[in-house]
């Protein structure tokens, strides 16, 4: 099994700055890559940032500019800084991480964190 831990949400006043954390822990033998979603008030989930294996990073159009995602790949780890953050940010932020458990095993596997909560005052 594969667990997704998030840690770093809170909250802070429009215009702050907050750093999410993510760690993948288990049985992984390639992590093929990490994605940041959140999850507002109606419970529509949107893709954040793309982390890819190659170095490829994708954003979300809402967010570019103001968040930067990076990667510890050796630690399994995938951070989000959020910069200028406003209070339609507010959401929970989920980690997502698409593996591939085993050398035998060729298909890819998607696993999610519980999430951290970010909320912005206005």
């Amino acid at each position: 099994q594969v667990q997704v831990v998030e840690s770093g949400g809170g909250l802070v006043h429009t215009g702050g700055s907050l750093r999410l954390s993510c760690v993948a822990r288990g049985s992984i033998y390639r992590i093929y890559a990490m994605r940041w979603y959140r999850q507002g008030p109606s419970g529509q989930r949107d893709l954040v940032a793309t982390l890819l294996n190659d170095g490829r990073i994708v954003y979300g159009e809402s967010v570019k500019g103001r968040f930067t995602i990076s990667g510890e790949a050796a630690r399994n780890m995938v951070y989000l800084q959020m910069d200028s953050l406003q209070p339609e940010d507010t959401a929970l932020y989920l980690c997502n991480v698409e593996v591939q458990r085993a050398i035998i095993v060729s298909r890819t596997d998607h696993f999610w964190g519980q999430g951290t909560q970010v909320t912005v005052s206005s």
